[in-house]
């Protein structure tokens, strides 16, 4: 089957899903909220996304510039947002694809860059620990699926930076169909996560996830101000996202579809947010951090002209 009707079906089921999503909550109550959505942070939090998005491909960049791999920014940007529409596969792996088409169009080995996506996965979640670390004291039920995050976090670098540990977890993974061809070329590359890992490298990719998470909040946070919602702080907002976020990517659905949004709207509804305001946030969170990004990702793919979807 081609790439784009697998997109076109994953997108029709995701439809699906959040039409019966709705069709269980309170019509009335969650069309009131979106009318009186305050249409004036519109253009804010629009602006706002894609300033996230410019950080995180620098943060791309420097890591394939650790590697000594040159590719013109244009082509580089084009292909970074593309992967975009692939974020709505199992645990965004979808995004793979970024090393195919670095592969197609310049030749350089899927060996090289695709142990860079788990990298930025990697740095990923340590950014989004950082930058939700003091909201846990304000709201101790996301705390525990951070501390959860962490620990896995912290299960990652023991196991990268020990060989044997590392040799040992790779082969108990590619003994599953599923996870082998994902595994098998990070088995092959540990040296390059080790070397992305480390240094100035390290560093710079640290400070960079950390400001896309502070903007991606201050974007979520703005949608909380349209909506006239000003009963959480800046930190509980961002705790509340990122464990939302952890639950989502842990149960390995297609962009944590339904687990990111229940579990948003479940602990939203405990720190006193009515339910139907709460799907309503959830659905807008999704729709800026989720949809925004699929949705230029899929212009791209279908104007862009230097890739093709197989």
């Amino acid at each position: 089957m081609k790439t784009s009707n697998k997109i076109s079906i994953i997108i029709l089921s995701v439809i699906g899903f959040y039409a019966v999503f709705l069709l269980f909550s309170d019509v009335e109550k969650i069309s009131n909220k979106l009318i009186n959505f305050k249409i004036e942070f519109l253009p804010i939090i629009l602006s706002l996304v894609p300033i996230a998005w410019v950080l995180v491909y620098l943060r791309w960049y420097f890591l394939l510039k650790n590697l000594d791999i040159r590719v013109p920014h244009k082509d580089n940007f084009t292909i970074f947002l593309a992967s975009a529409v692939l974020g709505i596969t199992p645990g965004k792996v979808g995004e793979l694809l970024k090393s195919q088409f670095l592969k197609d169009k310049f030749e350089i080995p899927r060996t090289k860059t695709v142990p860079l996506i788990f990298v930025e996965k990697l740095y990923d979640l340590i950014g989004a620990i950082i930058i939700s670390f003091l909201g846990i004291w304000l709201f101790p039920e996301a705390g525990y699926i951070i501390t959860a995050g962490l620990v896995i976090l912290i299960f990652v670098f023991v196991t990268i930076s020990s060989r044997k540990i590392f040799n040992k977890t790779a082969r108990i993974f590619m003994r599953f169909q599923f996870t082998k061809k994902f595994v098998e070329p990070i088995y092959e590359s540990s040296e390059i996560i080790k070397s992305s890992i480390r240094g100035k490298t390290a560093f710079f990719s640290i400070i960079l996830s950390v400001g896309y998470w502070f903007i991606i909040s201050l974007a979520i946070y703005f949608i909380f101000l349209a909506l006239e919602i000003d009963s959480l702080s800046f930190l509980e907002i961002i705790s509340t996202y990122i464990a939302s976020l952890i639950l989502g990517v842990l149960s390995f659905l297609p962009g944590g579809i339904g687990v990111t949004e229940g579990s948003l709207v479940g602990l939203l509804s405990l720190q006193g947010i009515e339910i139907p305001t709460a799907v309503v946030v959830a659905l807008l969170i999704r729709l800026f951090t989720l949809w925004y990004s699929v949705a230029v990702g899929l212009l791209l793919l279908k104007t862009s002209g230097i890739f093709s979807l197989k």
